[in-house]
């Protein structure tokens, strides 16, 4: 097998939460160009399925499933859908998430418990009976992408740094529990990508300074700067990386 062989997901399937659009769209399609059919998820179905039919379009094969990540009996009969359909399982890769941008003081018990069920407690579950799974044919890639915020935090954000330190922490002891079932788990933490929920950022000249500043290359991300890391990782040219946080913020988190 050559080196480029190695990154196929030729009959392979993938399930990327969060993939309508944004990061977990441009992961999607990155796995399914490679040869996987790919389920993508998230609560609005006219989202899910403009990116179905963008994937269709590029030439990759994709389905969609909508429903709220937290709702555990959805996610088990999504993951009963993919059994049936596809009678197998290789790549989940746990993107969605949610962001409270207020300090903690101004959190009342609900907000706090809505960010953690959200963010870390539905990839909990879900990466578990998605393990289950996996385990059947010996073969599994859980991919959770969690953020620079699980590294470092700013002022005015909450919970949402302590739920990517935990979302790290799950990854870490997944990739403990499941590797001798031929599973590896990891993370991606992506930096400054000018995506759909941060298009307002991004166009803000205001902030160019401190991303020049404050970001070795210089400038935001492209939302497609992510689909490379996540291959990888969903790869066999990744068999033995197991437990392992890949960085994508253009240096900004090494950066004194």
């Amino acid at each position: 097998m050559t080196i480029l062989e190695r990154f196929s997901q030729k009959g392979r399937v993938a399930l990327v939460t969060g993939g309508g659009r944004g990061l977990g769209f441009e992961i999607a399609k990155a796995l399914a160009e490679a040869g996987a059919h790919v389920v993508v998820t998230g609560r609005t179905a006219a989202t899910l399925d403009g990116a179905v039919e963008r994937i269709a379009a590029a030439g990759g094969s994709a389905s969609a499933a909508a429903f709220d990540i937290a709702d555990r009996a959805a996610q088990r009969a999504v993951l009963a859908g993919i059994e049936d359909a596809h009678g197998r399982l290789d790549v989940l890769v746990n993107n969605v998430g949610a962001r409270d941008r207020r300090p903690l003081s101004e959190m009342d018990d609900a907000a706090i418990d809505e960010l953690i069920r959200t963010d870390l407690s539905a990839a909990a579950s879900l990466s578990r009976d998605a393990a289950a799974l996996m385990k059947r044919n010996g073969h599994g890639r859980l991919i959770a992408v969690t953020s620079i915020g699980g590294h470092v935090a700013m002022p005015n954000d909450g919970i949402y740094p302590a739920a990517k330190h935990g979302l790290t922490g799950l990854m870490r002891s997944m990739a403990v529990e499941y590797a001798p079932h031929g599973i590896t788990s990891n993370a991606i933490a992506p930096g400054w990508f000018a995506t759909e929920t941060n298009a307002a950022l991004a166009a803000d000249e205001g902030l160019m300074p401190f991303v020049r500043q404050r970001i070795p290359v210089q400038r935001w991300a492209r939302a497609d700067e992510i689909a490379g890391a996540a291959l990888f990782l969903a790869s066999d040219a990744a068999s033995f990386v197991n437990g392992h946080v890949l960085v994508v913020d253009g240096g900004m988190t090494v950066r004194m």
